[in-house]
């Protein structure tokens, strides 16, 4: 059986085009979404993200604007930001870039960000809603997942998945997205025992373990559809090929 490759970039190229069109529709009737990125400090990684996010975010016409406070920030001083975004009306989204700094509360700060401005869908209220199956925001990538196989005419229910990770940012909420849509979910991690075997049974095998070449073909059964969320940096040849 030849594989088919799903194709991520021109799905994602599609939903930005589709909320292009919905943000012209609200400009023109006075209405423009704006979006607040908070990052602390100078992480590399989160530097890359946000830059993505900004760039996406102008490309479809939604009013941005970054916030870089110093690493050596005070929890209190970042819930004071994040407050005074909660009260501004022209900012309908927040998005507080993880990881922060080990003397920043980071639950404390996503606790304060306005549940119906949690972009990321990290508040316990949106967590919630999304368990319980009622409207909320969502975290991206694990939507982003669904719409990858949504649009690509991949069958979730009845469907076996296994899900291979369980962070709060992505396995859970992805786990929950795929029973959400009537899939028989498998949640599982590094410390699964037979971990090959439990993922040969997945129609849908999500990779999100955050470890670069943890999932290599003898996990994989014949005819099963793959998505692999993690990035990673490989710089030997060795692991690589892998």
């Amino acid at each position: 059986m030849a594989a088919i490759v799903l194709d991520g970039n021109k799905i994602g190229a599609e939903i930005r085009a589709e909320v292009a069109s919905e943000v012209k529709a609200m400009t023109a009737a006075g209405i423009r979404p704006g979006l607040a990125v908070v990052l602390v400090g100078n992480n590399p990684a989160s530097e890359i993200y946000v830059r993505g996010k900004v760039k996406s975010s102008e490309e479809v016409g939604i009013y941005g604007e970054k916030h870089t406070p110093p690493d050596n920030i005070s929890t209190q001083a970042l819930l004071d930001l994040v407050i005074d975004l909660n009260r501004r009306d022209e900012i309908d989204g927040i998005l507080v870039q993880l990881p922060l700094p080990p003397q920043v509360d980071a639950k404390k700060v996503l606790m304060t960000v306005d549940p119906a401005k949690d972009v990321d869908g990290f508040h316990p209220v949106n967590v919630g809603f999304l368990s319980t199956q009622r409207p909320g925001l969502v975290p991206c990538t694990p939507a982003g997942i669904m719409e990858i196989l949504k649009r690509s005419n991949i069958p979730i229910a009845s469907q076996e998945a296994v899900v291979v990770g369980r962070s709060d940012i992505v396995g859970k909420p992805t786990a929950m997205l795929l029973t959400n849509a009537n899939a028989t979910v498998t949640i599982c991690h590094s410390k699964t025992r037979d971990l090959p075997g439990v993922c040969r049974r997945g129609d849908i095998l999500i990779a999100a373990i955050g470890r670069a070449g943890m999932i290599t073909r003898d996990f994989v059964k014949p005819g099963a559809t793959i998505i692999d969320v993690g990035m990673n940096r490989v710089t030997d040849p060795a692991e690589f090929a892998r």
